[in-house]
């Protein structure tokens, strides 16, 4: 059997404001109304190039153990899960980075939920941006899920049907999702930047045992090819 590794990342955008005046003139050069001017504020939480990776959590599928490597305040002491599966490792960007490559070259498959579209390439373009060299590509051929498997390309069978949220599916198959515990994506930015890192990684630990759940669930009864 595969080694397999679910990640999932957590990213806040840098203040507006704090933009030259280039790039907020790039990014908000399609936007004409106020309400899609904000629009555009907050997409910038999304683009490696505005934003930096707060929180990555990894969960072996198998034995269900982790870690959610999190930003936070220097001299931050780790802690562990109430289930004691998982330990969360404070440190800086660039440290959570570093312990992401680390482990995740130790899996044969890494499993994600929009890996291929959005956690991939932020954190190989915020690996080059903090010159991190990445352990291997977490965006390989699209259609070979034995490398990453994608459940949201799998959900949809390659966009051949409609897309829907991890919520959405989790919700609809059964799966508790993590969103109805109060914190979704949204609420990350004003978490961290509150200081609030606590609540991102079990947030984030949260995810994970979803995406594994729903993976699962796709492994054992769709994944039939």
């Amino acid at each position: 059997m595969q080694t397999r590794l679910v990640f999932d990342i957590e990213t806040a955008g840098y203040d507006f404001d704090s933009l030259d005046d280039q790039m907020k003139e790039y990014l908000l050069k399609f936007a004409e109304t106020d309400e899609e001017i904000e629009a555009e504020k907050l997409k910038i939480n999304m683009y490696a190039y505005t934003a930096q990776t707060v929180c990555i959590g990894m969960l072996n599928v198998d034995t269900m153990k982790g870690q959610v490597l999190v930003q936070a305040p220097e001299g931050a002491d780790r802690w562990v899960s109430d289930d004691g599966n998982v330990e969360y490792i404070p440190g800086t960007e660039e440290d959570v980075l570093r312990g992401f490559w680390k482990v995740v070259a130790q899996y044969e498959q890494i499993i994600s939920y929009n890996g291929r579209g959005f956690d991939g390439p932020f954190l190989h373009l915020r690996s080059a941006m903090k010159n991190i060299k990445p352990t291997r590509n977490l965006v390989p051929y699209r259609y070979d899920a034995s490398r990453h498997c994608d459940l949201l390309d799998q959900m949809s069978f390659y966009g051949s049907y409609r897309r829907f949220s991890l919520d959405f599916v989790c919700t609809s198959m059964g799966i508790e999702s993590p969103k109805r515990q109060g914190v979704t994506g949204m609420d990350v930015w004003e978490l961290f930047r509150e200081g609030n890192y606590k609540d991102i990684a079990e947030y984030n630990y949260r995810d994970l045992i979803a995406t594994r759940e729903l993976f699962l669930r796709w492994d054992n009864f769709i994944n039939i090819g």
